[in-house]
């Protein structure tokens, strides 16, 4: 087929289509089995033009309605299609066709219409002004401008070639003439002439009215300073009396004086103690009794408990410890009193030095407290100065003010005065003023009306079309009833979607995988309180045993002192350990004698030969050894009466 059969045929299939009625997909196809005698390319050409002519309908019909607009006396309804194809094929297949195949197609068409559509659409200022506004309300201005006005405005120079072969085709004769129309002239009414308006009496001029006088308060000073300057004195006052109360009433964390209302409270607390002691009152209460019982047993807590418990268990790990250290080889008692001692002297340091620093911190707070006073007192000036400089400002901003509305009284005063003098010049001045703008309100209303008409018009279009889309809606069958199963899932194609059968079941599953959760939570629960229980039980049992361990050990060390103190009053009064002690005192005397003795030798007998020395100090020698061993066998002699005495007991 050649192109001018080709074109001919995607008119008609549009011709044929009915939007409201039918489906492109399903329309498309029966063109397809209606073109089976055509070739592939051919088809291919049909059905690619069709689809996109009906997909983009409503762009396409913006050109063509604004070209009907133009050229509608003209032109026929029937060519609207036509234009719709061309549009199409200029718009989004020029790229694709190239210029030689488009001019073929143009040119198998009416030379005259394609011309007229042609020129008017490549033309550039319909394409910026109209066409794109139009197409703006469909898309984006910014894609409008990118996709399409561009590429078409820079095809416009080839077009032109185009457009010039078409005026050479048409210059031929093609073209039938126009036949003229004749005009119509336009006859005056015959209507009664109306008389002519006597003028009108001149308007009598008002005198003015003598003006009032200035009053006295414009020239007179304000209040408002006075009353600032009266608040600014009341609120130093103010200040100064703070400040005094805050002097007189400094910090008193450093100072180490109390107050008479302390020292009266204190001595009033002494006297009430004084009164209650009672030093003449004789009490005659038994002597206490040497081993005391608690008869009445202690509740204790879980707390009391494991701190008992806790502190055994320290004390034995402290006492195992003991041993292994004394077992290991390590030093006598008196090293562990030695670090003891270390210890406890580390502490009372530590201690010093924590009162030290205690000491300096409250220093340190009293000095941040009175610099904190200072920068208060500070902020508060810098405020109180700040407030001065916006009082300032603001007073002359308010001279200022009135100073220009005097200004502008005094303007208005003359300007009234001087409108007075020139009312017949104003009055000719305000004419031509109303006739201007009732010329401008005219104009603004015929521009008004014509958008009113076009926007009536196209919400006439889209009411037209929304009631095509509503009646087709109300064509299609509905169905009212709906089975509903309860196996099969709802069908909105979600990851997480199932049936209500599956979702019951999901739910008894997870029910009775909580309650299994819960009565393990239960059992664990149980199972520890039962162990709590069973360490409380093992550590009272542990507790009972060590208080009788304790009390067994306290009452036998109690019956051993009471037996050493009376072994030791009976060794004391036997009178063979009185007779020992008696001659270890005066064999002591004796040695301390002869000690005195020895060193008044010792400075006389400097002077004598060393042999003689030499003897001397050998018989010294023997005699403290005779004498060491007649201590050591007296000894010996009062332990064994001890034991033998104690063995009796």
């Amino acid at each position: 087929m050649n192109c001018k059969e080709l074109v001919k045929e995607v008119t008609r299939l549009l011709d044929e289509f009915q939007e409201d009625k039918q489906c492109i997909d399903e329309f498309t196809q029966e063109a397809v089995k209606d073109l089976k005698n055509l070739s592939s390319a051919d088809q291919d050409f049909i059905i690619d033009t069709l689809y996109g002519c009906i997909t983009h309908k409503r762009f396409l019909e913006v050109v063509v309605n604004i070209f009907y607009i133009h050229y509608g006396d003209i032109l026929l309804r029937v060519d609207r299609n036509l234009f719709i194809v061309v549009c199409y094929l200029a718009i989004f297949c020029l790229d694709d066709l190239g210029m030689e195949h488009f001019s073929r197609i143009i040119k198998s068409l009416d030379a005259s219409k394609m011309h007229k559509f042609l020129s008017f659409f490549f033309s550039a200022n319909n394409l910026t002004t109209h066409i794109q506004e139009e197409w703006s309300h469909i898309y984006d201005a910014a894609i409008v401008k990118s996709n399409w006005i561009t590429p078409l405005i820079r095809w416009c120079s080839e077009i032109d070639l185009l457009l010039d072969q078409l005026a050479k085709k048409m210059g031929k004769g093609s073209l039938p003439k126009k036949s003229s129309r004749k005009s119509t002239e336009p006859r005056e009414f015959d209507l009664t002439k109306p008389k002519v308006r006597p003028l009108p009496a001149p308007e009598v001029i008002p005198k003015q009215d003598k003006p009032k006088p200035v009053p006295a308060s414009t020239h007179r000073s304000p209040k408002e300073p006075e009353i600032l300057d009266e608040i600014k004195q009341s609120n130093q006052k103010k200040a100064l009396e703070v400040l005094n109360e805050a002097n007189s009433q400094q910090f008193k964390c450093a100072n180490p004086q109390k107050s008479k209302k302390t020292q009266n409270v204190i001595s009033q607390i002494l006297q009430s103690r004084d009164g209650e002691l009672k030093f003449d009152k004789l009490y005659a209460s038994g002597s206490p009794a040497t081993q005391k019982t608690n008869s009445l047993p202690v509740r204790l807590n879980t707390t009391a408990i494991l701190r008992e418990g806790a502190l055994y268990n320290r004390q034995l790990e402290e006492e195992l410890k003991r041993l292994e250290h004394l077992s290991q080889g390590a030093s006598e008692p008196s090293a562990y009193l030695q670090w003891q001692k270390e210890m406890r002297e580390k502490d009372l340091q530590e201690e010093l030095a924590e009162l030290e620093r205690r000491r300096l911190e409250g220093r340190i707070s009293h000095e941040e407290a009175v610099l904190a006073r200072e920068r208060v007192l500070e902020r508060n000036h810098h405020k109180a100065q700040q407030t001065k400089e916006e009082t300032a400002e603001l007073m002359h901003r308010y001279a200022e003010k009135r100073l220009q509305e005097e200004k502008e009284m005094r303007d208005l005063v003359q300007q009234v005065a001087d409108g007075h003098k020139n009312s017949k010049a104003a009055k000719a001045k305000l004419q031509q003023i109303k006739q201007r703008i009732v010329k401008e309100v005219s104009e603004q209303n015929r521009e008004l009306l014509s958008q009113a008409l076009e926007d009536a018009q196209a919400e006439l279009r889209r009411k037209m079309e929304l009631i095509c889309q509503i009646r087709a809606f109300e064509s299609m069958p509905m169905v009212r009833q709906k089975l509903v199963d309860d196996t099969e899932p709802a069908g909105h194609d979600l990851l997480c979607e199932m049936s209500l059968a599956e979702l019951r079941e999901r739910l008894t599953l997870l029910r009775e995988s909580e309650m299994c959760k819960l009565e393990e939570r239960r059992q664990r629960i149980l199972e520890e309180k039962q162990v709590k229980e069973q360490l409380l039980l093992e550590q009272l049992d542990n507790i009972a045993l060590r208080r009788s361990l304790a009390e067994q050990a306290t009452a036998r060390s109690q019956e051993e002192k009471r037996l050493r103190s009376e072994l030791r009053q009976a060794v004391n009064k036997d009178e063979r350990v009185l007779a020992l002690q008696k001659t270890l005192q005066q064999k002591q005397q004796e040695k301390h004698k002869r000690k005195t003795e020895k060193n008044s030798m010792k400075r006389n007998e400097l002077v004598r030969p060393l042999t003689v020395k030499n003897s001397i100090q050998k018989k010294q020698v023997f005699e403290e050894h005779h004498w060491q061993e007649l201590e050591r066998t007296l000894e010996q002699q009062v332990h064994g009466v001890f034991h033998q005495s104690s063995k009796t007991k």
